[in-house]
């Protein structure tokens, strides 16, 4: 018996030291639609793009001012930043939130696009559209080329560069999570929607703006982006953090007020960090090479030109395979992605090995194998110590009534 037990404490001691399988791995943290205010949610992975949590992510709602996520993104990639703008009587009179921009004042893009952004100035949104486009319609029409060119778009129709109510004004949370990974991308948006305080010198206004997303100010690691509030949009929120090497974003859609679009975007990006990382799978210029074909010693090589990311549940391991149509396969948990790689001409030899697994992959079907034979192992101990047992007391009775004769 003492033999037994101190096996048991070794093999288990062992097996501890490996990764647990998910079936026995420490409780992920849940969320579920229902918890959620808005109508309309989705988390992403700013990295990957991959969806780790969505609720109707491909509903058409009204996006109100985080529509000018589209608007600085396309201001800044489109214009110079040094340019100077004329502001016309359209953009001085604009409804809503202002920076109160005169007619007639002369101010750098630079400067509206933190208007844009930071405060939500609806006369700077009409202000660049019109420099920009010359109109604020041919504005709209080029917005929505760009956006379904560059970020690939397919639900979203914008008839304005500031987000105020029109019925043709519209988008989803799926494809504002992707507008805003896009924007997110790029240094200078990054730097004006990280920007929590900026004095403000204008020809009517002087004051300090104060970034209109409190994500800046109550989110441990909050990166951006922007609210936005109308009647019929009610209330939307985009917004980011990053902990670590993962970066999230979280949308919230027609929320009934700001606490509860905070709350589900908290929500969501709490959910996010608590149960997954980003993970590199490789660099640039890692080789994979086809496994041979029976009869065919000649097989293809591919590298990759760009590091390579995958979003991973924490504690799991990803399994990363080389398709025969040239992608990198990359499957965590339920979550999967794939890669195209870079073909090699011409064709080398077959090398002994095929692709390499990741350092420190793990099967799951392996551990559980190896669960079960180890329960098998002790069942039979435990079967051989209990006939043993049996077999030596049946051995003493015997004995015992020898000596009583």
């Amino acid at each position: 018996m003492r033999f037994l037990l101190t096996y048991l404490l070794v093999v288990v001691s062992v097996l501890w030291s490996f990764d647990i399988p998910s079936a026995f791995a420490e409780e992920k943290p849940s969320l579920t639609p229902e918890a959620l205010y808005g109508e309309s949610a989705i988390l992403i992975d700013a990295t990957t793009g991959q969806v780790l949590f969505e609720k109707n992510p491909h509903v058409k709602l009204y996006p109100a001012s985080i529509t000018k996520i589209a608007t600085g993104i396309y201001a800044i990639e489109k214009g110079n930043p040094d340019d100077i703008v004329t502001v016309s009587k359209k953009a001085r009179y604009e409804k809503g939130t202002r920076v109160y921009l005169a007619e007639g004042e002369r101010v750098s893009l630079r400067k509206l696009e933190y208007g844009l952004l930071m405060h939500s100035g609806n006369d700077a949104a009409t202000a660049i559209a019109e420099h920009l486009s010359q109109t604020t319609e041919h504005f709209a029409e080029e917005l929505n080329a760009y956006l379904q060119e560059k970020v690939g778009v397919t639900e979203t129709h914008f008839a304005n560069a500031h987000g105020l109510h029109d019925p043709e004004h519209y988008t989803t949370a799926s494809d504002m999570a992707k507008i805003a990974q896009y924007a997110m991308r790029n240094p200078i948006f990054r730097e004006i929607v990280g920007t929590n305080r900026l004095l403000w010198d204008g020809k009517e206004w002087k004051s300090e703006l104060v970034n209109h997303n409190k994500l800046l100010r109550d989110y441990e690691g909050a990166t951006g982006i922007k609210n936005g509030f109308t009647d019929q949009a009610m209330h939307t929120l985009v917004g980011s953090a990053k902990r670590g090497d993962t970066e999230l974003i979280a949308v919230t859609m027609k929320a009934a007020s700001s606490p509860y679009a905070y709350k589900d975007v908290t929500k969501m990006l709490d959910y996010g960090f608590a149960g997954y990382e980003t993970r590199q799978i490789a660099d640039p210029g890692t080789a994979y090479t086809e496994a041979p074909v029976p009869g065919n010693n000649s097989v293809v090589t591919y590298t990759t030109t760009d590091s390579l990311f995958a979003t991973v549940p924490k504690g799991t391991e990803p399994l990363v395979q080389l398709r025969r149509d040239g992608q990198l396969s990359i499957q965590a948990g339920s979550l999967s992605i794939s890669y195209p790689l870079h073909r090699n001409s011409p064709p080398v030899e077959a090398q002994p090995s095929a692709v390499p697994p990741a350092s420190g992959q793990d099967y799951p079907l392996a551990r559980y194998g190896l669960m079960i034979v180890w329960l098998g192992l002790n069942l039979f101990l435990i079967f051989f110590t209990f006939r043993r047992t049996k077999r030596r007391r049946r051995l003493k009775q015997r004995s015992l009534q020898r000596r009583a004769y």
